[in-house]
């Protein structure tokens, strides 16, 4: 199809966490939730759920978030009835209070126009192509390669959400900083922070690549530069 409607819901919390505590979050959610709700964690009796995670948690301005993508909205309820004011991060108390709660429709598509987007510690490089990344030379040759693994986990997402891209995708590097080391599953792994531009429609604080249920990869759009391209 040409385009997908999804529904999208936003919870942001009042009380600041750091970065690392967002797998404790995390935890904290599925334990209230209930394990048996497999969309809080994708891990199902004997093996994993290998798609795209429809409920994610992150840190967006130093404030905890959960994010649920369609299925995953009709799943939330099971966090809501069993929550309380107060969970743990690790040992660290944390009182819980809902700063904003945001509930709308996206309507995802390829358009004919090119949107700007920054993504902060995107994973995008698995051990073999890490091992290829190291080994270019190029600046230009390394940024081809993250421009076709950044597209490719967009059409990862959008087979999660049943959405079949029918146009082909474009997508464009516009600014890399320097990547930095990050902690991933108490690996090392490379994180990467780069501007986009892109003819597929994001919503804000997406996740992609890997970790994108754990706070890696988050997506955001650019709207100063949205304002000066449709003037």
């Amino acid at each position: 199809m040409s385009f997908k409607k999804i529904r999208l819901l936003q919870v942001q919390f009042e009380n600041d966490i750091h970065p690392w505590e967002v797998p404790a979050f995390r935890g904290a959610v599925i334990a209230t939730a209930g394990r048996e709700h497999v969309l809080f964690h994708n891990h199902l009796k004997e093996s994993y759920r290998y798609s795209y995670p429809l409920i994610q948690y992150k840190q967006v301005r130093n404030k905890p978030m959960i994010m649920s993508l369609d299925e995953g909205v009709d799943e939330i309820h099971h966090f809501f009835e069993h929550m309380q004011l107060g969970l743990f991060l690790g040992e660290r108390p944390y009182e819980l209070k809902i700063s904003n709660l945001h509930l709308n429709q996206q309507t995802m598509q390829v358009w004919d126009k090119l949107w700007d987007y920054r993504i902060d510690n995107w994973l995008a490089l698995n051990s073999e192509n890490y091992q290829r990344y190291q080994e270019m030379d190029g600046l230009a040759e390394k940024i081809d390669l993250l421009q076709r693994t950044l597209t490719g986990n967009i059409i990862s997402f959008a087979k999660g959400i049943d959405w079949t891209i029918e146009k082909p995708v474009k997508l464009f590097i516009t600014n890399m900083r320097e990547p930095r080391l990050v902690t991933y599953k108490g690996q090392k792994l490379m994180g990467f922070s780069v501007d986009f531009r892109t003819n597929v429609f994001l919503p804000n604080y997406l996740g992609l690549g890997k970790g994108a249920s754990t706070g890696f990869g988050v997506v955001q759009r650019k709207r100063e530069k949205l304002s000066e391209n449709n003037s």
